[in-house]
């Protein structure tokens, strides 16, 4: 019997791996390297092998560019970077994102070296200008996950509805998944889709986790896993669930509130002293020139420097409170 089944199996695996030297003419090559890994697997099972069949099923292009994407598969910061592009629902690619970053500090780092030819203003304007774009995604990123937290108890009462209608609770991920706008939505759709692809529910919710990294939704996928562990009413569980969801989000908006004049004064302190410096430079290039062009001066604009990070940290963690 172990015999015929081997025969069977080696008979299929022939079949298809002619199938694939016959359809590949115009990528012979690209076939033949598919066929000696998969036999190779067959062979013998190694973490070589197994990581190239992970790199057969999925692959990530981190730019359009087919050199440099070679170069950022290489680089551990690129799947950083498309993780937060992926979060922040933008198009871009690791690559575009850091070629961004790249021109604001060159350029405007250059046209400061061709006014002042010093080297501290140069690259003080260029790494400022150069954190534009991560500034920008990270933006893009938070407002994103405002909104999902935002739109999070109506999805939970939407499938607390569904639940108490007899709906199993994946047909109630799929409806909210129709019925919400994105990003509530897309999210959710992505976990019903890999349900009816075969995972697991814990390792879809994992995955919706980890594409929105919110405490509130880990307390929802906290629920619905102990719930299927323990049994019980999941109606009533997402139901006080999208109740203590609500009792937070309103207390980090009363705390919002409470420290806005703080937050703000921490703003007004830490800009206005470069805003300052920056418009004495421009009015009085000569004066300000001692700064950077004396060892006294670089001592005192290191220490203000300091002072300003060290006294913006201070404010911020005076007035952000964990809720």
């Amino acid at each position: 019997m172990g015999l015929i089944v081997t025969l069977v199996f080696v008979g299929a695996f022939s079949v298809v791996a002619l199938l694939l030297v016959a359809g590949g003419q115009g990528a012979s090559q690209k076939a033949k390297q598919v066929v000696a890994t998969l036999e190779s697997a067959l062979a013998t099972e190694t973490p070589q092998i197994r990581e190239k069949l992970v790199d057969l099923r999925k692959s990530t292009r981190f730019s359009g560019i087919p050199w440099l994407n070679q170069k950022l598969l290489n680089v551990q910061l690129a799947p950083l970077l498309q993780t937060l592009l992926k979060q922040a629902d933008l198009k871009w690619t690791a690559g575009q994102l850091m070629s961004m970053c790249g021109l604001g500090f060159a350029i405007p780092a250059y046209l400061v070296y061709l006014r002042f030819a010093q080297l501290l203003p140069t690259l003080g304007v260029g790494l400022v200008f150069g954190a534009v774009p991560i500034g920008y995604v990270l933006f893009k990123r938070t407002k994103r996950f405002n909104s999902f937290q935002a739109g999070l108890p109506p999805a939970l009462d939407l499938m607390v509805s569904a639940l108490r209608a007899g709906h199993s609770l994946i047909a109630a991920m799929g409806l909210v998944a129709r019925e919400c706008a994105d990003p509530i939505g897309c999210e959710f759709r992505s976990c019903f889709e890999e349900q009816n692809f075969g995972l697991e529910l814990k390792t879809a919710l994992d995955n919706l986790i980890n594409r929105v990294p919110l405490q509130d939704l880990r307390i929802v996928a906290t629920a619905i896993l102990i719930q299927k562990e323990s049994g019980g009413n999941l109606a009533e569980v997402l139901d006080k669930t999208a109740h203590v969801i609500r009792e937070r989000f309103r207390l980090k908006r009363k705390i919002a509130t409470h420290t806005a004049q703080g937050r703000l004064s921490g703003l007004i302190l830490s800009l206005l002293p470069v805003v300052t410096g920056c418009a004495l430079c421009a009015v009085n290039p000569k004066m300000m020139s001692i700064l950077w062009t004396t060892a006294i001066g670089l001592k005192l604009m290191w220490t203000a420097f300091g002072m300003i990070i060290v006294g913006g940290l201070i404010i911020r963690h005076i007035v952000n409170m964990d809720v």
